[in-house]
């Protein structure tokens, strides 16, 4: 099962970024968690400085920005 993090205050980018992390797990059809990292201070440990963040399995895959589904796709696999 793949871990996904959202990392992010839940401001409209966390949210759109959230659900095309849902929409590309869905498509693959992997098995997920999705987890939603809304305190600054647990932010800050995953070294992003910029939200929305996103991590898969605890590795930092992006950060400052929403990322498509079909990039995320790339990470699940």
């Amino acid at each position: 099962m793949k871990k996904i993090e959202i990392l992010g205050a839940g401001c409209p980018k966390c949210k759109q970024l959230a659900a095309n992390a849902e929409q590309a797990a869905t498509e693959l059809g992997v098995e997920y968690e999705i987890e939603k990292i809304t305190d600054i201070n647990d932010i800050m440990k995953f070294g992003v400085m910029m939200t929305p963040g996103i991590a898969v399995d605890g590795e930092v895959k992006a950060s400052g920005k929403v990322v498509a589904a079909e990039q995320i796709k790339t990470w699940l696999q």
